[in-house]
């Protein structure tokens, strides 16, 4: 690459003194009379300039895209990033057919009708038939494009379907926080940004039962394949921008302004380790959005699977409550009971106690009451 950027610089710089004594030329001949031969032989040197610069300029183009083809991306792993990649590569053909066009017209005309003497330009005030062409071709193509491209972002956007599995994935300087349903109940508990703190990343509501069984981590999302997948995002500090380039995925994560994404993954880690022939081959989610100095290590591994195997991960994890029993003092006392079976033997216990302790005092309240 330092190569190429060393030769493309002799080139320019050779243009540039080519243009400069050039001009040169053309002022020093401005005060007097030019020949003829000088201006046409001018002329054919500049004709067949542009010709040569047109043959680079396009094989340079082949070139760049052949050598870049090799970082592109795999074929999407969700079917509406398939989808958005056959619009982009649709807007692409149709620019560069008409970028290949209009340059070749450029340069060619440049050559076609450069000076020559006794020749005469023609002159068109007006051509409707012309105007009409390019302005209404243009107009279907804009069209066509504007209309998929609507279709395709309506679809994409639309509520997520009701059998989706749903997950929160929550942002902050500089790392990401996943929260997962607990496999009793498969809902997400709810949330108050209120009561983060460091023991509770994701604020979550001990006040909601469906909350206890949930578990975190920051170190990697689970899903499962071929099925509908719901992520909440929220941001905790600055924007963030949830970002999985396999999957086509990107939506931002705004401070104070819930998102969701849903998508479907229809290849699991393996399948893509087969396809790509790289068995250290792995999903993420990045962060695509600057926030800060740490941005660049903003991202977890990001694991598909088949509904089996997931499963029986989500088994294996101890939901917060177990591995923070601090979190315990947040829940209700007519909640203590229902959240027993997560809590160590411990932290059961002493909630018994309380408990009893609590109606100990209500029993002698009540006798102090009967004696009056």
């Amino acid at each position: 690459m330092v190569y190429i950027v060393v030769l493309l610089s002799v080139i320019f710089l050779g243009l540039a003194g080519l243009v400069v004594s050039r001009m040169a030329a053309v002022v020093k001949n401005a005060a007097g009379p030019v020949e003829e031969e000088r201006i046409g032989m001018s002329n054919r040197i500049n004709g067949a300039m542009m010709l040569v610069f047109l043959v680079l300029g396009l094989l340079g183009a082949v070139w760049s895209y052949l050598h870049a083809s090799q970082y592109f991306l795999p074929e999407a792993s969700s079917p509406h990033g398939r989808r958005t990649d056959f619009l982009f590569w649709l807007s692409m053909g149709i620019i560069t057919a008409a970028f290949f066009i209009t340059n070749a017209l450029l340069f060619i005309f440049s050559w076609r009708y450069q000076y020559k003497a006794g020749r005469k330009a023609a002159y068109y005030p007006e051509n409707h038939k012309l105007e009409l062409i390019w302005t209404v071709i243009p107009a279907v193509v804009m069209a066509v494009l504007v209309f998929t491209g609507w279709r395709a972002w309506r679809d994409i956007m639309s509520e997520a379907p009701a059998d989706a599995q749903v997950f929160e994935i929550v942002g902050k300087q500089f790392n990401w926080i996943v929260r997962y349903p607990g496999v009793d109940d498969n809902k997400l508990g709810a949330y108050n940004y209120k009561l983060i703190d460091n023991n509770n990343d994701n604020g979550i509501d001990y006040t909601d039962e469906a909350s206890f069984d949930d578990f975190t981590s920051t170190t990697e999302l689970h899903i499962p394949v071929n099925k509908p997948i719901l992520l909440k995002i929220r941001a905790r500090d600055v924007l963030h921008s949830v970002f999985i380039p396999h999957m086509r995925v990107k939506m931002d994560a705004v401070p104070g302004m819930p998102t969701r994404f849903w998508f479907v993954a229809d290849k699991t880690t393996d399948e893509m380790r087969n396809m790509t022939g790289n068995p250290d081959f792995g999903y993420e989610i990045a962060c695509t959005e600057v926030c800060g100095r740490g941005h660049f290590s903003m991202r977890i591994r990001l694991i598909v699977e088949d509904e089996a195997s997931w499963q029986a991960w989500c088994k294996e994890q101890k939901p917060l409550l177990s591995s923070t029993p601090e979190l315990a003092a947040r829940i209700p006392a007519n909640l203590k009971a229902k959240a027993a079976k997560y809590l160590p033997a411990d932290e059961t216990a002493a909630s018994a106690d309380s408990a009893t302790a609590l109606n100990a005092r209500g029993g002698i309240s009540l006798t102090r009451a009967s004696i009056r």
